[in-house]
């Protein structure tokens, strides 16, 4: 017989703990708390509690009975991800990608490996991508696919532990399809916040599991650190866990289990602050971003409410989204969008603990792209690849409410249907975005129409394609917008350069010179420029101009051996054979198998 007392504990921690920790604390047995639950519950309140999948059974081996249980469940899931991610898989490399992979000499290069200080585990995965198919982009953009495939089966198992089966399979679904993701997902660049946000989802269910079995504590440790190793921005991530214990735990009996993630993300967080004036400088030399701080009254209302207004309607997706002004009554109203966010967090706390959750996990996730510090966009869509599952898991939870009711289910489930095959055409269509830098820039385009870094990635396309005197107009318009923006003045004057070689108007020679020049005032180390000059000068016989110009992008960039080739060829065409053999006997060195400088030195003896 349950005496009152425990009829009020049960009362009071049915929402916190589970059936067995229930039983454990009151002695008494999991089935005399279950016969009192369904006296004085619903019968549809009590089979929805009791077909909720318990941490207890799932830890001690039951998880594979789940699995058992759900694995349609799970292939459908992995079959969905495939499905509407497929036509992306066959694209080229774009953006960073191409910097970061065919430009890179040591992208196959074990040895590299281990000199990475910042996301060392993404580079692991180029190396292996690099040594199963070299330099087929489908190599590159298969894993994003396999992590983002992994966190749909992820979320469904926590929410199957953290709420139910429905509500799981709701947001799982959500989570597989939506647009906002593919940013993540298809762009190979991008795909770090997949990776780390499939290891820290490890983390976090262990860390649930391993309430029961202590043992499987040493798996949470190690997955948070391989989330780490993917990206700093997992660092803010360790917050979920004694957000978990105030939601639906207790913060009070797990602070041990708490205590090293608090002391590793201190550590990581501190070490992170220690290089953001590098980090500043980095962006200020290569990125133009002007030094500064961003009002955070500003910013935080304004990210949050366009994230918010992305994941709901997911039309205008851009990798750039710099033309966030706002008039003061637009702006007012995204901070009453905001704050009654927080208002609602607040009230939750009491009402719904789900949602506090939730809503938390979402903010929380995005804390890093918060700051004030200009160390990153206002909004990016891949920012919010985490934390969109918080928004996701409240429409779950809503949309199982809704179709408890009977007279709703069927169109609560037609709806459903009709939204996962809305946002799985729109993901389908925003992947042909990434399948080359044409798309990508003019999609870019499209949304941005006067950001800098779209208009000159727009203009290098024009180049590319002949277009010289649509790429100078796109061009002329970023340095307008970003006066000190060198890229734009160098791909400007490689238009002017094509221009000349087509046209011989001395002018465009003239004007080619003078914007390398700029480009080369507003970034002392964008070596493409000296080169660039060099050649222009090699091209009119100015050879002391272009040898100092050859040797200044040299000073740079010293391990580009085509650099130092081509110095050896301008002092062979001055006439200094000596200079010339040298060099070219140097670069041979490195290069034995180069059968043009062979036959360049045989010809000078």
């Amino acid at each position: 017989m349950i005496t009152g007392k425990q009829k009020k504990f049960i009362k009071k921690n049915i929402k916190k703990l589970s059936l067995s920790e229930i039983a454990k604390e009151m002695d008494i047995s999991p089935k005399e708390i279950e016969n009192y639950l369904k006296k004085i519950w619903r019968k549809d309140k009590f089979i929805k509690y009791t077909q909720k999948p318990s941490v207890a059974n799932s830890s001690k081996g039951g998880l594979k009975d789940w699995l058992k249980n759900n694995w349609y469940i799970i292939l459908g899931l992995t079959f969905l991800v495939f499905l509407v991610y497929a036509n992306g898989l066959n694209g080229a490399f774009v953006s960073d990608d191409i910097n970061w992979i065919p430009n890179n000499p040591n992208v196959g290069n074990f040895g590299s490996l281990f000199q990475k200080q910042e996301r060392p585990a993404i580079w692991f995965i180029f190396y292996f991508a690099h040594a199963i198919g070299g330099l087929n982009p489908f190599f590159y953009r298969l894993p994003n696919v396999l992590f983002h495939a992994g966190n749909v089966i992820a979320i469904f198992l926590l929410l199957n532990l953290l709420a139910n089966r429905r509500i799981a399979i709701f947001t799982s679904l959500i989570f597989a399809v939506h647009p906002i993701l593919v940013e993540s997902v298809t762009w190979i660049a991008g795909g770090s916040h997949a990776a780390y946000t499939l290891f820290f989802l490890l983390s976090f269910i262990f860390y649930i599991l391993s309430k029961e079995r202590v043992k499987l504590y040493f798996f949470t440790i190690l997955f948070f650190l391989i989330s780490l190793s993917f990206s700093e921005k997992a660092v803010v991530l360790f917050l979920i866990f004694p957000l978990y214990e105030i939601t639906f735990g207790s913060l009070k009996k797990k602070w041990k289990a708490i205590l090293p993630y608090l002391i590793v993300g201190v550590f990581v967080t501190i070490a992170l602050l220690n290089k953001i004036e590098g980090k500043l400088i980095g962006l200020k030399i290569y990125n133009y971003v002007q030094p500064g701080f961003d009002n955070p009254l500003l910013k935080i209302p304004i990210s949050i409410t366009e994230y918010l207004r992305l994941i709901f309607w997911p039309s205008d997706l851009s990798l750039y989204r710099s033309e966030l002004l706002f008039t003061l009554p637009q702006y007012l109203t995204r901070l009453g969008i905001f704050l009654i966010l927080l208002l609602v967090i607040g009230i939750s706390y009491r009402k719904k603990r789900y949602i506090f959750f939730w809503l938390l996990f979402f903010i929380i996730t995005l804390l890093p792209t918060l700051t004030p510090y200009r160390v990153a966009s206002t909004v990016a869509e891949r920012y919010v690849y985490i934390g969109s599952l918080g928004i996701f898991a409240v429409v779950g939870m809503i949309l199982d409410n809704l179709s408890e009711n009977e007279k709703l289910k069927k169109g609560i489930y037609f709806i459903f249907v009709v939204l996962i095959l809305a946002l799985s055409v729109r993901t389908i269509v925003r992947n042909r975005d990434w399948l080359s830098e044409d798309n990508l820039w003019i999609a870019s385009a499209k949304v941005s129409p006067n950001d800098p870094n779209v208009l000159n990635n727009l203009g290098d396309m024009y180049t590319r394609h002949k277009d010289y005197q649509k790429a100078i107009e796109v061009l002329s318009r970023a340095i307008q917008l970003k006066p000190n923006y060198a890229d734009a003045y160098h791909n400007l004057a490689s238009s002017q350069t094509a221009l000349y070689s087509q046209e011989k108007n001395e002018e465009y020679l003239k004007q080619a010179i003078d914007n390398y020049y700029l480009a080369i005032k507003y970034n002392p180390f964008l070596w493409q420029s000296h080169q660039n000059l060099g050649v222009i000068y090699f091209n009119i016989k100015q050879y002391d101009k272009a040898v100092e110009q050859l040797n200044k992008a040299i000073e740079i960039n010293p391990s580009n051996l085509n650099l130092q080739y081509n110095l050896g060829i301008i002092y062979l065409n001055s006439g200094d054979t000596q200079k010339a053999k040298e060099i070219l006997s140097s670069v041979l060195q490195k290069e034995p198998d180069n059968q043009t400088i062979i036959g360049i030195l045989k010809q000078i003896k």
